[in-house]
């Protein structure tokens, strides 16, 4: 097979990018070439391009995206070669499979050290990725190229309801409602809960949650009043105080999971309230590979449909402009996708 040609959006440092044409080898042994049809641009991928990612989570240059479809174009040696055609989503973290914590099945804390596709590993805003076979995860035919590419943050959100461990009946509330927050709302309303509530200043984001399934929704004022009534609450948003609020929500006894990245100074829980409240708090960093398949079978079953959250879609040549609107305060700005 002969080399590639294809076009990628380089950040060669903080605040510089260019789009580049350039010759793609074919994919070595265990590896695939895949077609990008869709890669979605969040927070992130905006600390990524103004240099705010913590050192040693980016390496420049780099190629971002890390939400992303695609078709399978081409296999390596030793890749099933039944594969190309076949459209596709692959795990981000680069884990190396043999460390202690890859067999207990804990991918995503692998000790091997950090790689992620997009970050350190060439990414998604590109006409075309090679990733590790291992990692890729078939989809059905015809499915939404638009709502797969939203699969890897609903990897995070199945990562955090297997940690939070949901039961019919439950009185369940959702910390923010962005992209993580309306995936878990979407995710969390199949588990027949009596009460799921979601928490988020923005009154349009609250008007999309109760589409998505939320029973009510409040301002963080408002949940004020709610403090230790939830059996489950999933923080989503990572603010300077969502962290210890979320823990306030929670009845004794109760189970908070974390999965907002969240910055230095951020409110810190207090360890009485934690102590004696007897409360079971997880955090959730990237998803392992279990959460992968999870939402892999979530979206295919039509459990999971991400498609809704997408508002804006634009071209690898209009990046700067598509990643303008991430982050830029707009409620109306839902997910922002690049369609190579």
């Amino acid at each position: 097979m002969t080399a590639v040609l294809s076009r990628a959006i380089v950040v060669d440092r903080p605040g510089a990018h260019r789009l580049v044409e350039r010759e793609l080898p074919p994919p070595g042994p265990g590896e695939v070439l895949v077609r990008v049809a869709a890669a979605g641009i969040c927070m992130s991928d905006r600390e990524l391009y103004e240099g705010r990612r913590a050192p040693g989570y980016v390496r420049y240059p780099v190629v971002p995206g890390h939400e992303w479809s695609g078709t399978v174009e081409a296999v390596g040696a030793g890749v099933d070669p039944a594969l190309p055609g076949r459209p596709c989503v692959a795990e981000g973290f680069r884990s190396c499979g043999t460390c202690e914590r890859c067999r207990y099945g804990e991918t995503s804390l692998c000790t091997a050290g950090y790689a992620e596709t997009g970050f350190t590993e060439p990414g998604a805003f590109a006409d075309h990725v090679v990733v590790p076979a291992r990692l890729l995860h078939p989809l059905p035919d015809g499915v939404d190229p638009r709502a797969a590419a939203l699969l890897e943050p609903a990897a995070v959100v199945a990562a955090a309801v297997r940690a939070g461990r949901p039961r019919p009946g439950e009185r369940i509330a959702v910390v923010g409602a962005g992209t993580l927050g309306l995936l878990a709302v979407q995710w969390l309303a199949a588990s027949s809960p009596a009460e799921l509530t979601v928490v988020d200043p923005r009154a349009e984001r609250a008007v999309r949650a109760l589409a998505f399934g939320a029973t009510r929704a409040l301002t963080p004022g408002e949940a004020d009043g709610g403090t230790g009534q939830f059996d489950l609450v999933v923080e989503t948003a990572g603010a300077p105080a969502t962290a210890a609020s979320s823990c306030l929500l929670a009845r004794r006894g109760g189970r908070v999971v974390l999965t907002g990245m969240f910055t230095a100074g951020a409110t810190g829980i207090d360890p009485v309230h934690l102590s004696v409240s007897q409360l079971e708090v997880r955090s959730v960093f990237g998803a392992s590979s279990a959460a992968w398949a999870d939402a892999v079978r979530a979206l295919a079953l039509g459990l999971l449909d991400p498609a809704p959250l997408v508002t804006h879609t634009f071209p690898l040549e209009r990046f700067g402009e598509a990643l303008a609107l991430v982050g830029g305060g707009d409620p109306a700005t839902g997910k922002v996708l690049l369609r190579p």
